[in-house]
């Protein structure tokens, strides 16, 4: 082979070398090109897992027969996402203006299909109420009577006299609310609706720094509004419903449930009426309930008994107002008392998991909490 030759071979090996070391660094780039794809699809495919453990948003019914018009009129009327549809009848979803009986049977069969509302076994259930997370009320012994606190998903009652620490319990939650899931609280921000006017934001401030929360961020996190007419309390839910769709909340406070209703219902003659705006406003807070996975905690006030023979059955013969209505419609139902000094009492009236106990807290500046050594003695 002449010298030529062989330089030629050695330029063609080196040639080959240089294409093969071209070819192993292309493939490796597209490996870690590939792998951070990857990375990205999974943390994209977390972010949807989380968008769909959440509220389906009505939007999503648009199409096969259901326009962007549709969708305006029913969310015009407090419907904001396909749970609230699914839980609706179909005969109320008619009362929608614009809204036919054919076109009210597509949009529920619609949201049937994205919403399971058939059987399920009590394993599954249980795994799903396992899930559920407590607010902390502040007090350990409360939050122990209580199971972990204050349940999402639900609704709480809380009802005594005057100065029993019903308002003084739902500005602490208002806060607490807003902690990280760790520390007891929901991650989320609340809806305080007031028809008594006993909402002070300044309360809040005090009870935001004792667990390290900016005051100011923490004001922000309130959707404050007062009711002034029952009419008016029942509107604000539309209202709250349209907001949770939108962001983020884990409670909703009414202080408190039937103060308007006494007002604006006056006499036995709109005994009926009254309470079928109750039940309808209960009705529509164990929605919110259902679709958003929030807690709901209402006031209630009491009266006494006039029928003369509960002092001598009963004890205490003042009961929360409301009647029936409330007692079924609410979950868990809290009695609250005075006691000595800054302390309070509460009692399990009625619960279905919670066993009839009581326990003792107290009201300090920044909020509830239990009894000082020194108050106990």
């Amino acid at each position: 082979m002449s010298q030529t030759e062989v330089e030629l071979q050695s330029q063609r090996l080196e040639a080959s070398n240089i294409s093969t070391s071209s070819v192993a660094q292309d493939h490796n780039m597209d490996e870690e090109e590939g792998h951070a794809r990857q990375q990205q699809l999974g943390a994209d495919g977390e972010e949807e897992e989380e968008e769909m453990n959440g509220p389906l948003l009505i939007e999503q019914l648009e199409g096969n027969g259901i326009t962007t018009s549709d969708i305006k009129k029913l969310k015009a009327e407090g419907y904001h996402t396909i749970e609230s549809i699914a839980y609706t009848p179909k005969r109320q979803l008619i009362t929608v203006k614009g809204i036919s009986e054919a076109k009210a049977e597509k949009i529920s069969n619609e949201a049937a299909k994205l919403v399971p509302l058939g059987f399920t076994t009590a394993s599954e259930f249980h795994s799903r109420r396992s899930e559920l997370i407590c607010l902390t009320t502040g007090s350990k012994q409360l939050d122990t009577l209580l199971g972990g606190g204050v349940e999402t998903g639900s609704i709480t009652e809380v009802f005594g006299e005057f100065r029993t620490g019903k308002s003084q319990l739902c500005h602490t939650l208002t806060v607490t609310c807003q902690l990280p899931i760790d520390m007891g609280g929901g991650e989320g921000k609340c809806l305080y609706i007031d028809t008594e006017g006993t909402f002070r934001p300044n309360r809040l401030v005090s009870i935001a720094e004792r667990y390290g929360l900016s005051p100011n961020d923490c004001l922000d996190n309130v959707a404050y509004a007062r009711a002034y007419n029952a009419e008016h309390q029942l509107n604000l839910l539309h209202l709250a419903a349209q907001m949770m769709a939108e962001s983020r909340f884990s409670l909703l406070i009414v202080d408190s449930i039937m103060s308007l209703y006494r007002t604006d219902y006056a006499g036995r003659g709109e005994l009926s009426a009254r309470q079928t705006s109750v039940a309808k406003f209960m009705r529509t807070l164990q929605r919110l309930a259902d679709e958003f996975g929030i807690a709901v905690v209402i006031t209630n006030q009491v009266v006494a008994q006039v029928d003369g023979m509960s002092g001598m059955y009963n004890p205490d013969p003042k009961k929360p107002i409301g009647g029936n209505i409330i007692a079924h419609a609410s979950t868990t139902r809290l009695s609250l008392k005075k006691g000595r000094g800054e302390q309070r009492i509460c009692k399990i009236y009625d619960s279905p998991c919670l066993p009839e106990s009581d326990c003792v807290f107290a009201i300090y500046e920044d909020g509830i909490g239990d009894p000082k050594v020194e108050d106990d003695e």
